[in-house]
């Protein structure tokens, strides 16, 4: 029998452990453009180590995916953080660990976002690639490039099922 995660809802207490919620209703906010547009700044960290840089890049979902979803890896970016910010409206199920050496099935938790947040793993935190609902949905990417591999993958001890909230 699997382990089951059922998401509770993303927020910045909770996640903290893990990485960064990004959205509006947090960090500094200032007047930009003649005060026409309000900026939230600083909202999340970008981690990088070795000679690397950021890189901002778009992905675009294929192949949608659908409740339950059936985990059996998970993996972490040892040499920087990585972000992902939904381009429109979208929720967002995050599967997560503690950053270690290893991670079991039973180390993970899961959390579902309001549509409108992003997030920002911290450098070395376990979680789930990247999925979504609907075809076509598209993601920003803050990540790391650099000329060392930066991507772990970990099989779980026993499958883990996302069942809907």
């Amino acid at each position: 029998m699997p382990v089951t995660l059922t998401p509770v809802p993303l927020n910045r207490e909770d996640f903290a452990p893990y990485g960064d919620v990004i959205e509006s209703a947090a960090g500094t906010t200032a007047a930009m453009n003649a005060a026409r547009f309000e900026r939230f700044d600083d909202l999340c960290t970008v981690e990088m180590q070795d000679n690397a840089r950021v890189a901002v890049s778009i992905a675009r979902c294929l192949v949608a995916n659908s409740l339950p979803y059936r985990i059996d890896m998970v993996e972490r970016h040892p040499l920087g953080s990585q972000a992902f910010v939904p381009l429109s409206p979208a929720t967002m199920l995050v599967v997560v660990a503690p950053a270690g050496d290893a991670v079991q099935a039973s180390d993970l938790r899961a959390f579902v976002s309001d549509g409108r947040q992003g997030i920002n793993y911290h450098r070395g935190t376990w979680h789930m690639p990247l999925i979504a609902f609907t075809a076509g949905q598209e993601f920003l990417i803050i990540d790391r490039v650099g000329d060392m591999p930066n991507c772990d993958v970990c099989n779980l001890d026993e499958p883990v099922m996302l069942l809907e909230g």
